[in-house]
């Protein structure tokens, strides 16, 4: 099964450049890259031209104006350039292990979305990986730099697709652990919930929103540890201003159980 991904970004060219030479080396590759850039400079713009010189994959820039952070609307852009029947959503610091988008597909199951794992890594790590932003180098398990440094953070970049059957949970039951960072989609089921909620604008609660009707729609979710791994690139928490109106939004979609919304991925098809 073919897939396309879609990179989200925003003015973080250093660690764009990682995620991207990531999805360039995968055991799998995409038949498509998606970089949906949320209002970049121009320093984006050129970055994501030089890999379309010379990569064998497409890649495509889809780019708005920055009129703060509209994650949703962008992501709702680059899903109507999906060609393939499978979507990855990754943000633009998930440096993605070399099974990654081979875990997705050998997990994805008809009336099933996936969240993959995520491992947190601290700013000492993340700074030493984007000296080098040119050069694919990942981090292991054995070395310093893991969220907390505790052990129960590093065994989760074990990769182990037994285990990651054996501890698959229902993401109904976790809707506090919700990240887009690193998920997976059939594009059909995208497009019967019409996609993102345009009318999402500052950090938080579209993703939940999103998936909420999902499951409305009748989709299971499986949050997954030990695959499809992302590696998480230290980044200061963004502004919570916006909560307050989104999660009113999020709870309008719970109560009247809503399956699609009116302003969504349909206003760019």
């Amino acid at each position: 099964m073919e897939t396309s991904i879609i990179i989200t970004t925003y003015n973080r060219p250093d660690a764009l450049e990682l995620v991207l030479l990531s999805a360039l080396n995968q055991t799998v590759l995409p038949s498509q890259i998606i970089v949906a850039d949320d209002g970049s400079d121009d320093r984006t713009r050129q970055l994501v031209h030089g890999y379309e010189q010379v990569s064998e994959i497409p890649i495509c820039h889809v780019w708005q104006e920055d009129c703060g952070f509209r994650v949703a609307r962008i992501r709702n852009q680059a899903l109507a350039q999906v060609k393939s029947p499978y979507v990855i959503l990754v943000d633009g610091d998930i440096l993605m292990a070399p099974n990654f988008i081979e875990d997705h597909l050998k997990l994805a199951k008809v009336g099933h979305f996936i969240q993959g794992g995520r491992v947190l890594l601290n700013q000492a790590l993340t700074s030493k990986l984007l000296a080098e932003s040119n050069q694919l180098k990942y981090p292991n398990m054995f070395q310093a730099g893991f969220e907390s440094g505790r052990f129960e953070k590093r065994i989760s970049s074990f990769r182990s697709l037994l285990l990651a059957r054996w501890t698959a949970k229902n993401l109904a039951n976790n809707r506090s652990k919700v990240r887009s960072c690193n998920m997976s989609f059939y594009m059909r089921d995208v497009r019967a919930v019409n996609g993102f909620n345009n009318l999402f604008e500052g950090w938080g609660r579209e993703d939940s929103e999103f998936v909420e009707r999902l499951f409305n729609y009748g989709l299971k979710g499986q949050l997954l540890k030990f695959a499809a791994i992302g590696y998480h690139l230290y980044h200061k928490e963004e502004s919570r201003k916006a909560l307050p109106q989104n999660d009113h939004l999020l709870e309008k979609t719970k109560l009247e159980k809503l399956k699609s919304c009116a302003d969504g991925l349909s206003s760019f098809l």
